[in-house]
C-alpha cells in the first residue's frame, strides 16, 4: 500500500510544518498533503517546507478553483514545482456553495460546468502551453513559463458521477473523501476507469488506533458533524447508506485498521492519504501502524 500523511495545518506554525513534513519522510511515508483553509497558502507553505525536506511528494488536498483564476494557480503550481524538484500533487475542486457563494461571493451555479472548463483551461497552462479559452464561466488568455518546471499530476476532487468523468477525461485521478470501500468499489472506481485507463484513486481515510472504539467515534462524530450535512458529502454518505463521516472513519486497534485499510487496496484504491485523528497518543499509534504498513503487500 502507498499511503500519505495529511496533517491539519491549522494553528499550526511554521516551524511545526517544518516539523510535520521532517517527521513524515524519516518515518517512510510516501508523501506528505495539506488543505487549503482559512489559514496558511497551501502551495506557499509546501513551496517553503518542501525546498528543506527533499524526497517526500507533497500534495494539495484540495485548493478550491473559484478563487484562483488558472494562470494564477499554474504559476503557483509550477513555482512549487520549481522549487521541490518536481514533486507536487496538486489537487483541486470546487469546494462547497456555503464557501464559494457565503465567503467568497461568487456564484456557485453549475460546479461541474465551471471545473469542466477550468481544468480545459489549466491543464494545457500547466504544460506551459500558451490557450486563449473562452466558456460559459471562464475566460483565460496567456501563457505560464517556469525554467525547469514539469506538469504536476492533476487530481479532482470527485464524489458523483459527473465529477468522476471530468477527472477521468481531463486530470489524472481523483482525491476522495468520506467514501468507504464499498464506493469505491461499487460507483466510484467503476465510473472513473469508465473513462480512464490507468486513473489514480486517491482515497483520503480518517484513521485513529484506539483501544475504546466506542469512545473515539463519538468524539469524531461530534467533531466532524458539520461535513455530513454539505450536499457533496451527504450525497456519497447516502450512496453507502451511513450516517455519518464517524461510519467511515477507520477506528480500532491496529489488527482491525490494518483490515480496513486493506479493503481500501482491494477496492481499487491506488493509494491513500492518512488523516489521523484522536488523542496524541491515539495518532502516534496510527502513524507507526501506517509507517510499517506503507509500502507493503
Amino acid at each position: 500500500m502507498r499511503i500519505g500523511l495529511c496533517v491539519d495545518e491549522r494553528e499550526l506554525s511554521h516551524g511545526d510544518l517544518l516539523e510535520a513534513v521532517r517527521d513524515a519522510a524519516a518515518d517512510g511515508f510516501g508523501s506528505f498533503w495539506l488543505g487549503q483553509h482559512a489559514s496558511w497558502d497551501v502551495l506557499t507553505s509546501l513551496a517553503a517546507i518542501g525546498a528543506a525536506v527533499p524526497g517526500i511528494r507533497l500534495g494539495t488536498a484540495i485548493v478550491p478553483t473559484y478563487p484562483r483564476h488558472p494562470l494564477m494557480l499554474a504559476g503557483q503550481a509550477l513555482t512549487v514545482q520549481a522549487i521541490t524538484g518536481g514533486r507536487l500533487d496538486l489537487g483541486i475542486g470546487p469546494s462547497h456553495r456555503v464557501i464559494i457563494e457565503d465567503q467568497f461571493g461568487y456564484s456557485y451555479d453549475k460546479p461541474a460546468r465551471h471545473v469542466r472548463e477550468y481544468l480545459t483551461a489549466l491543464r494545457p497552462l500547466l504544460r506551459g502551453e500558451a490557450i486563449d479559452f473562452r466558456g460559459a464561466t471562464l475566460r483565460a488568455a496567456g501563457q505560464v513559463e517556469v525554467p525547469g518546471a514539469e506538469a504536476p499530476s492533476l487530481l479532482v476532487s470527485a464524489l458523483g458521477p459527473t465529477m468522476l468523468r471530468i477527472a477521468g477525461e481531463l486530470a489524472d485521478g481523483t482525491i476522495t473523501v468520506w467514501a468507504g470501500p464499498r464506493a469505491l468499489d461499487e460507483h466510484i472506481v467503476p465510473t472513473i476507469r469508465a473513462v480512464a485507463a490507468q486513473p489514480r484513486v486517491v482515497a483520503m481515510v480518517s484513521v485513529s488506533v484506539v483501544s475504546d472504539v466506542d469512545d473515539a467515534r463519538e468524539r469524531f462524530a461530534a467533531q466532524l458533524a458539520i461535513a455530513g450535512e454539505l450536499p457533496a458529502y451527504r450525497a456519497v454518505l447516502d450512496r453507502q447508506g451511513l450516517a455519518g463521516p464517524e461510519d467511515v472513519a477507520v477506528i480500532g486497534d491496529e489488527a482491525a485498521v490494518e483490515r480496513a485499510l486493506r479493503r481500501y487496496a482491494a477496492a481499487g484504491a491506488t493509494e491513500l492519504i492518512a488523516a489521523p485523528f484522536g488523542t496524541d497518543e491515539e495518532q502516534r499509534r496510527a502513524r507507526r501502524l501506517m509507517a510499517a504498513l506503507n509500502g507493503a503487500a
